[in-house]
């Protein structure tokens, strides 16, 4: 019997979680490390800020959903992966060995700026982002791509006074410009070419010659890679995520796969990783019964949608691109159906 070993419950592994819960996997003994019981579903965060949600409406439980997929869930962190043994340190000290492994752990921000890590609260992971946020009358937010502008947007409607920090948002240029209209209608103090480049206590931020200071920093820059992948012997990219194959199986190690952020995949986005899931939990069906494995195909023309703090939102699909009240109900009706469909698994 094989001994498969899930890493973090994004969207793909919750994704695998699902089809397991409907359609057990025999021939297989399957581990969950995860280091939340009950995870939220980052696309209704800024809802949940907003005030649109109950927090446990944006809630999935990973732990209840674990147990109906027939998979044992054990709480923890990863300290040290070996991919040579096939085992896995937590910070308890406990290890765990495998002979398939898939990692889904996400990343974290990227807090190579000075200060960051000591005077800004990391909006990843998102699970203590939430429990230690208490909004302020003067926030700032360094970095606006999509979870920075629709954090902004959240936090303003909320009753703050928002300034949000970018370097360059990452948007296509139509998308881009929607998003910025809606920040400034929202009231956002948006500096686009003025990224944060230091963090001083206070918290002060510097950018470039100008200091400013307020009641919270709030960090949500570009994606970096956890850093116990350095030391797991998995190959990776130039920025330190896994390299895999079109079947989502590590270059160098084909009995470990990654999925969503923790992959060298690109666009990062939850979209994508949901299709991954899809794909990860039949290549897994298909490695117990030595069948043959699927290839993964991103689509280039995935749905993105971004609220904008009031019952308000923006979608974007190709080089279509649209706004309105409509847009944020058609976002809602998707991420209730989403996250009532982990509850529904049985």
């Amino acid at each position: 019997m094989k001994r498969i070993l899930l890493i973090g419950a994004g969207h793909a592994h919750a994704v695998v979680l699902r089809s397991l819960a409907e359609n057990a996997l025999y021939g297989a003994r399957i581990t969950l490390v995860a280091p939340y019981p009950r995870q939220i579903y980052s696309a209704m965060l800024p809802g949940v800020i907003a005030g649109h949600y109950a927090q446990r409406e944006a809630i999935i439980d990973v732990a209840r959903l674990a147990e109906r997929a027939y998979v044992e869930f054990v709480r923890g962190s990863v300290e040290e992966f070996d991919a040579a043994r096939r085992s896995v340190t937590l910070r308890d000290g406990k290890q765990i060995g495998f002979d398939l492994a898939s990692l889904n752990v996400g990343s974290r921000v990227d807090s190579s700026v000075p200060g960051s890590t000591h005077h800004a609260l990391a909006v990843k992971p998102f699970e203590r982002f939430i429990d230690l946020l208490k909004i302020p009358d003067r926030v700032a937010i360094a970095g606006a791509g999509a979870a920075g502008a629709e954090l902004a947007m959240a936090l303003r409607y909320a009753g703050a006074a928002v300034t949000l920090y970018s370097e360059q948002s990452g948007f296509p240029p139509a998308l881009e410009k929607r998003v910025t209209s809606a920040l400034r209608r929202a009231g956002v103090d948006f500096r686009p070419g003025m990224p944060v480049t230091a963090v001083e206590n206070g918290p002060t931020v510097i950018a470039g010659s100008a200091r400013q200071s307020f009641d919270l920093l709030i960090w949500a820059t570009g994606a970096a890679p956890w850093p116990w992948l350095r030391g797991s012997g998995l190959a990776l990219d130039e920025k330190g995520f896994v390299r895999v194959k079109e079947t989502l199986r590590s270059v160098s190690h084909p009995e470990i796969f990654a999925a969503g952020d923790c992959a060298a995949l690109d666009p990062k986005s939850g979209v994508y990783s949901v299709r991954q899931g899809a794909l990860l939990v039949e290549n897994l069906r298909h490695l117990v019964r030595d069948e043959g494995l699927q290839a993964y195909q991103p689509n280039p023309r995935a749905l993105l949608l971004l609220s904008c703090g009031a019952r308000y939102a923006i979608a974007q699909r190709g080089e279509w691109t649209a706004q309105g009240s409509w847009v944020w109900y058609w976002k809602d009706w998707i991420d209730r159906r989403w996250v009532g469909s982990f509850a529904a698994a049985n």
